[in-house]
């Protein structure tokens, strides 16, 4: 089930862009529960303090009183990993979008088109990164670490292992090939004898590194970079 908000002044537009959504979800199979806004200070209130959670917010840039930029902002200091897509007919905000992390910028001009395209890979992305959890059970303690949380697995001398993740670091009496047997999922990759690294966490390779979403960077061997590259390849590929 995806949450799903969508804010525009105009009425007609917030029932035609709704419309969009349904159909499109409905032929991915996917559910969903979506609650629409006409004023982007509601849909702010309701985020912020009726802690709303939303996955997915669609929202109209050019709107009075607090802009869908300006709107944006404040919404990924509550919701920072939530998706959002921007509508509008000025194409100058494009850049502004991607320095926001935007998820993708829709023009009204092809509205419907690239709008399905959007919330098909959106959607897409969500249900993957909504995934499986890694337990850890170890003295008298257990953990569950969602898998979409894990930036990297480390190793940590001999048979044991580091895992990072949002929740902060978790050690693991495992080698990292039996956590990688556990884990049995293509978004794990090797990039080093002593690295996996999460393919959804990786912002970019650049220079024989792997940058992550959480601002570190980990060097790729030489024998492993060609297969890392072609490994997120055939992921993203695959999926969107």
């Amino acid at each position: 089930m995806i949450r799903i908000a969508i804010c525009d002044d105009e009425k007609d537009a917030v029932i035609q862009h709704e419309g969009i959504v349904k159909s499109t979800l409905k032929s991915c199979g996917i559910g969903y529960e979506i609650v629409t806004y006409t004023q982007s200070s509601n849909l702010l209130f309701d985020i912020t303090d009726d802690h709303f959670f939303f996955d997915l917010i669609l929202l109209d840039i050019e709107m009075p009183g607090i802009t869908g930029m300006e709107l944006s902002e404040k919404i990924k200091l509550y919701l920072p990993n939530v998706k959002i897509i921007f509508i509008t007919s000025h194409i100058e905000y494009a850049i502004d979008a991607f320095e926001l992390s935007i998820f993708r910028y829709v023009p009204k001009s092809n509205l419907t088109d690239r709008l399905v395209a959007a919330i098909t890979d959106a959607a897409k992305l969500i249900e993957l990164e909504a995934g499986k959890e890694y337990i850890i059970q170890a003295a008298g303690r257990m953990e569950k670490i969602p898998y979409k949380d894990i930036f990297y697995i480390q190793r940590d001398g001999g048979k044991n292992s580091m895992l990072v993740s949002g929740m902060g670091i978790s050690k693991v009496r495992k080698s990292l090939q039996q956590i990688f047997e556990e884990l049995d999922t293509p978004e794990f990759i090797f990039i080093d004898r002593g690295y996996i690294v999460n393919i959804i966490q990786i912002m970019k390779i650049s220079d024989g590194m792997a940058y992550l979403k959480n601002g570190e960077k980990l060097p790729i061997s030489r024998s492993h970079l060609q297969e890392v590259k072609k490994q997120i390849n055939r992921f993203w590929g695959a999926r969107i």
